[in-house]
């Protein structure tokens, strides 16, 4: 073996897998928490990333706006960064692996594990009216998603340890019946990522499911939206901006102005000692309109090229449908299934 080929296997990045559901509204906390980190890791792994529509039906879809949202959810994460020439990027239900592949892990997952879900059962209380299987059973596809291509690492915060946990589960409870055929993922928690609070409540995380708008900031907002939306933010009557107990609200600031400027909260500090919170929100929006003025540009340009979209995300999906059946037909061959 020659020493070139001896060094290109050693060169051999690791793959990450990562889908995020197009809601048809991405947080200034989804972008800041996870988005950015996502290119960030293209330089350093393999890294394959869906738009997760097939996820999103668990809840009642308007289909001419669910359209709507799965296009613009693609467009947003390239103007995000997410470059199609060093990553595999695709539109999840353009991909029939994906449910086949579900199917036969639901039959290798436990009721009992899913009952114990914790988003089941969360969601379940907030959507009463339509608690569907699919509901129940999507942490089989969510597990299907991450093996069909044999991802080594799987990005994951508090809220999705538990669906990486049973994923493992099936994949080890699989290959100890029929040998060795899933990669067993391991969770990956980013280098930096920001945890961003509610501007109202900051005690809880940004999300777009809160009923106050102001409390949750979309990256594709007009400027005066996001301005308006700092200047109403919750704070303390301290009325000194420092990172401490009991200052939820200025540490959220904080750390939301460390992660779109680069300066530590110590440079922060320094830099509004003696000025008021007005003028600290004020420049906390102003950081954020810049850093999301780029995003929303590219976007812009991106949704009014529907030919170059579509060129992007049809690519895309052929080269995982290729990489994924190589899966697929390897499990349902031991299994004991026909080959075609």
């Amino acid at each position: 073996m020659s020493e070139e080929i001896k060094n290109k296997q050693a060169e051999k990045k690791k793959r990450i897998f990562s889908a995020i559901q197009p809601s048809g509204t991405i947080t200034l906390g989804n972008y800041l928490g996870a988005l950015r980190n996502w290119v960030k890791l293209q330089d350093e792994y393999d890294c394959i990333f869906a738009v997760a529509d097939l996820h999103a039906i668990t809840v009642r879809q308007d289909p001419k706006q669910f359209r709507n949202n799965i296009l613009e959810a693609y467009a947003l994460l390239i103007a995000c960064g997410i470059d199609t020439e060093k990553s595999l990027f695709f539109i999840q239900s353009h991909v029939h692996t994906h449910a086949e592949l579900a199917w036969i892990l639901n039959c290798y997952t436990q009721f009992g594990e899913l009952s114990r879900m914790t988003q089941f059962k969360d969601k379940s209380a907030k959507h009463a009216d339509n608690v569907n299987a699919g509901l129940f059973t999507y942490p089989s596809l969510m597990a299907a998603d991450i093996l069909l291509y044999k991802a080594d690492l799987v990005p994951v915060g508090e809220d999705q340890k538990q669906h990486l946990e049973l994923s493992r589960n099936i994949a080890e409870r699989f290959n100890g019946v029929y040998g060795n055929t899933f990669t067993v993922p391991d969770g990956y928690i980013p280098k930096v990522g920001a945890r961003v609070r509610s501007l109202q409540d900051p005690t809880k995380k940004m999300s777009k499911s809160d009923e106050n708008a102001n409390s949750w900031v979309a990256v594709l907002d007009k400027p005066d939206t996001i301005m308006k939306k700092f200047k109403r933010a919750v704070t303390d009557s301290e009325a000194r901006v420092c990172v401490g107990e009991g200052k939820d609200g200025i540490n959220n600031l904080i750390g939301i102005m460390s992660a779109v400027t680069g300066k530590t909260s110590d440079d922060i500090t320094a830099e509004f000692e003696g000025k008021g919170y007005g003028d600290f929100k004020t420049a906390v929006g102003e950081a954020v309109i810049e850093e999301l003025r780029p995003i929303q540009e590219r976007f812009d340009q991106l949704i009014n090229d529907k030919a170059f979209l579509e060129e992007q995300y049809r690519k895309g999906a052929e080269f995982a449908l290729k990489i994924s059946q190589r899966t697929l037909d390897k499990a349902m061959k031991k299994i004991g299934y026909l080959a075609k």
